[in-house]
Parts: structure tokens; sequence; C-alpha cells
């Protein structure tokens, strides 16, 4: 396979998990961009959060044409990760990307052992 098609079909398959489960995009993006990107120091991320938002802007407008959006449910949790997103863009540039990936995985796993135990 080209490795020009890398990045559409990593951005397919995020797509995907994105829109099934609301949110898991960067499981899949984070992977495939440490092997498409340059390895540069504190870029990997912010590109991931970059692709995400329209991923998710996308995924938000096909829920709300198709099934209706909780917006009740959801406004407190928009506030608080509103704020959580804001201090991870100022703050997250300063971190190595070795620590970011640490808890990127740690939050995998943990994550994966709810959806399986709970």
């Amino acid at each position: 396979m080209k490795k020009s098609w890398v990045p559409v079909i990593g951005g397919v398959l995020a797509g995907t998990v994105n829109g099934l489960l609301g949110a898991g995009g960067g499981m899949v993006l984070i992977p495939v961009l440490s092997k498409v990107l340059p390895p540069q120091e504190g870029k990997l991320f912010p590109t991931c959060v970059a692709v995400m938002l329209p991923m998710c802007l996308v995924s938000v407008t096909v829920y709300g044409i198709y099934n209706g959006l909780p917006w009740s449910a959801a406004w407190p949790y928009l506030i608080g990760s509103g704020a959580g997103g804001f201090l991870a863009g100022r703050w997250g540039s300063k971190l190595p990307t070795t620590l970011l990936r640490l808890i990127f995985g740690g939050l995998m796993v943990w994550g994966g052992v709810r959806s399986l135990c709970c």
C-alpha cells in the first residue's frame, strides 16, 4: 500500500470510530500520525486535536440531524471539557511527548478495562 493512502485510511477509521462510539478517534489517529508525521517533539497531539475538531463537528451534526442531541445533559460536560481543553492547549505543548504518550496509553487501558468490566 502506498504511504499516501495511510492518512486517508487512518482518517476513515478514526471518523468511523468517533461516529460509532461518540469519541475515540484519537485512539486511531495517534498511532497513524506517529507513523506518518516526521518525528517532531510536541506536534503529534496538537495535530491530532486539529483533525479531531472537524471530525467531531461532523459527528455531532449527523447525530443532531438523525437522532437529536440531549443538550440539557451535555451542557455541564461541555463547560468542563472546554476549560480542560483550554488548559491542555496552553500547557500540553510544554510536556514531553513521551509523557503525553504514557498518559494517552494509560487512559486507553483504563477506558478499555472500564468498558469490559462495567
